[in-house]
């Protein structure tokens, strides 16, 4: 809902942008401080330890039971399924089929430990630091801007407190709710609310900046792992959600970052189709196209790509 009021506000004449933007920020944020979050880490805790209990129990069935089966041989070991030698016999019988059940669901017990183990440690460490993998992205192009460009600034996380109590107690409260109402959160001192943001808009700035003009020399039909378009590049196709889009030759391409085989960008519409749709961008392999002369010059290389410095 507040995100709602900032982009209505928006229309009555504010910078779109900024407030767009720093929308998206703070739904980023309430996706990580949300109400239940800290019902989640506590089921992420109770979960595995009531497995491993569970995979005592299994280990400790399976071996009693098996001890009193088990027959010692000249270099043989047998184990009789049938009963075990004992007088009284056991009162829960234990046979093949209880036998395969229990081994399955140790497996089981242990699986879930691991996972939901797994799951704690990383929502820990996103609560530690106070940061979600988008945030943690954001910040390494920051770094990345600013020792491309050799500029004299320091980008500061606003919403990382400085100290991993600090980071803790803002999810972890007595009330239960965490801090922050969906539009305002807690920042590190020096900082405002629109720190993010405006970091932001620059790295959108500097992608404009560093784009390069592409010219389509080649068909692509927009297939995840083309066959026709070499070996390389059908072993190497990006392993991504994000889309392929459909070339033709003579089309134009802005390219925003890329890999050694593939680069990613947006296509250049004409005025026609630009009433229909807005943008297209996506993936395309990178033998369908060739750097236009204007850029040629320049030789600027799409964002994403690993540079010498």
């Amino acid at each position: 809902m507040p995100c709602l009021l900032v982009l209505a506000s928006s229309l009555w004449g504010g910078n779109r942008k900024i407030l767009r933007i720093a929308c998206t920020s703070n739904i980023v944020k309430s996706a990580k401080h949300t109400r239940h979050h800290g019902h989640i880490i506590a089921e992420s805790v109770t979960a595995p330890l009531g497995c491993i209990h569970a995979a005592f129990i299994f280990v400790m069935t399976m071996y009693t039971q098996l001890y009193n089966r088990l027959s010692f041989g000249w270099n043989t070991v047998k184990i009789d399924m049938s009963a075990a030698r004992r007088d009284p016999p056991p009162i829960i019988p234990f046979g093949l089929a209880a036998f395969a059940a229990t081994l399955f669901a140790l497996g089981l017990a242990l699986g879930t430990t691991i996972a939901v183990g797994m799951l704690f440690f990383i929502q820990m460490k996103i609560i530690l630091r106070n940061k979600t993998s988008i945030e943690s992205w954001i910040e390494e192009k920051a770094k990345d801007r600013i020792q491309y460009y050799q500029l004299d600034e320091v980008f500061v996380f606003p919403y990382d407190m400085g100290s991993r109590w600090k980071n803790f107690k803002q999810v972890f409260t007595w009330s239960g709710v965490p801090k922050g109402d969906g539009l305002d959160w807690p920042i590190r001192e020096g900082c405002h609310q629109y720190s993010l943001t405006i970091e932001q808009l620059k790295q959108k700035a500097d992608k404009r900046v560093r784009s390069v003009q592409y010219k389509v020399i080649e068909d692509y039909s927009g297939t995840c792992c083309p066959l026709n378009r070499g070996i390389k590049t059908f072993f190497t196709s990006p392993c991504t959600e994000e889309p392929r889009i459909r070339l033709q030759k003579g089309e134009f391409i802005l390219a925003t970052r890329g890999l050694r085989y593939w680069l990613y960008g947006d296509k250049i519409l004409d005025d026609s189709i630009k009433e229909d749709v807005s943008r297209i961008r996506g993936w395309f392999p990178r033998n369908c196209v060739e750097k236009c002369p204007c850029d040629a010059e320049t030789d600027q290389a799409p964002e994403g790509e690993k540079k010498n410095r």
